[in-house]
Parts: C-alpha cells; structure tokens; sequence
C-alpha cells in the first residue's frame, strides 16, 4: 500500500528487521487493526518471520494436534532492529517464552485466556519488551513480544535507527514467534491513542504500509 500522500501525523519508520516476514494484523486492511483500541494498538502490525517457502516452521504432528518448542519456528531468536532514533523509555524483561499454538483447537482454548492476560496489562499482553519515545512528548513506538534475555538496551539509552534491540521471540499475548509493533500517543496504556504508521519502502523509501498476507522481504 503506497503512502504518497501520508499525512505528518503518520509516524515513517524503518523495518524493524532483516530477512523474509509474513505480515499479519495490518492498519492497511482495517482500523482497529487487532480489534481494539485498547493499549494503543489501533494501528498495529505484526511481522511473523517465515522461510523461503514463506513458512514460519517446519510442520509435524504437533501443528495440529498440540503446542510447539518456539525454538523450532524459523524466526525465534531473530534480531530486532530500532526502527526509528529515539530514547528507550521502558523496557520489560522475564515473560517466558512459552509454547506456540498452531492448532485450531488449541487456539479456542488459548482465546478462553484473553482476559487473564488483559488484567496482567501490559506484561501480560505485549510479553517482553521495549519503548522508544520520539521526542519529550512522544509519541512512542512499542516492540513487543520478545525473547526472554535478549534485551540489549536499557532505559535512557538514546538508540539509533538500525540498532539491535533485542530478539524476536514469543511472550505475551502471542501464539507463535513474531514481533508486533506500534505507535501510540504514551506510555500510559490505558488511555495511550494508537497513531498511524508507514514503513520506508526498503527500495525507493517512500512511505509505504503492507497488507495482511504479504511477505516482505527486509
């Protein structure tokens, strides 16, 4: 989705990874994106990182029967990149990574737990992770869903764009290993305001904002 005429309220960010990524939950398709206006997460992406055959890990039984290792997802342990220069404002580390559900019939019951991990807040849905704020007044960009001790920045730390934060992993509110991301007004969570968001296209730099089900290439 070309974003030439992208507003100055859109916040341009560079991908936050490397490789191949499934795009899932995107704002190009629908607003809220997730669902929700919740935590700031009205115009939320998630990138899931896949193979060359655009799989995010090897199939078996266990797919459909049961829950997985994230270890054997193609992804996990894939590096996060500071998509923007900014300060880190909060950083969450010590969700574990637990078991990804593929399986449909897990799913329903992993959906049963929703409200168990909203109470939680945001340990609870966004796993661990990291903050950055653009500017005194924000806004800031949420990276979420990280790997358990791979954080490799601190509070106050000034970062720049392109800088290894952390790696992708499977905290949270998540069901297999991907990186979900947004903007939002603040760090206050109950009252943030998603904000909407582009990516600079990794060829020409234009804004730019993929849609659910395509696999980008970063």
């Amino acid at each position: 989705m070309d974003l030439d005429g992208a507003s100055a309220a859109t916040t341009v960010l560079d991908l936050p990874v490397r490789g191949r990524w499934l795009v899932q939950n995107s704002p190009a398709d629908r607003v809220p994106s997730h669902g929700t206006e919740a935590f700031g997460s009205s115009h939320a992406i998630d990138l899931v990182p896949v193979d060359a055959g655009g799989r995010s890990g090897r199939w078996s039984w266990r797919t459909a029967l049961a829950t997985e290792r994230p270890e054997v997802f193609h992804g996990f342990g894939a590096a996060v990149l500071a998509p923007v220069d900014g300060t880190v404002v909060d950083v969450h580390d010590g969700e574990p990574d637990h078991e990804a559900r593929r399986s449909q019939l897990l799913l329903v019951g992993y959906l049963l737990t929703q409200g168990r991990r909203v109470r939680a807040g945001a340990a609870g849905i966004a796993g661990n992770h990291v903050v950055l704020s653009l500017g005194d007044g924000g806004p800031v960009v949420l990276l979420a869903h990280l790997r358990r001790g791979s954080i490799r920045v601190a509070v106050g730390d000034a970062v720049r764009a392109g800088d290894v934060l952390a790696q992708c992993g499977n905290s949270g509110n998540s069901t297999q290993p991907h990186l979900h991301l947004q903007v939002s007004s603040s760090t206050r969570w109950e009252q943030a305001r998603g904000l909407p968001m582009a990516f600079r296209h990794p060829v020409d730099g234009r804004p730019w904002l993929p849609r659910n089900g395509d696999i980008m290439d970063a």
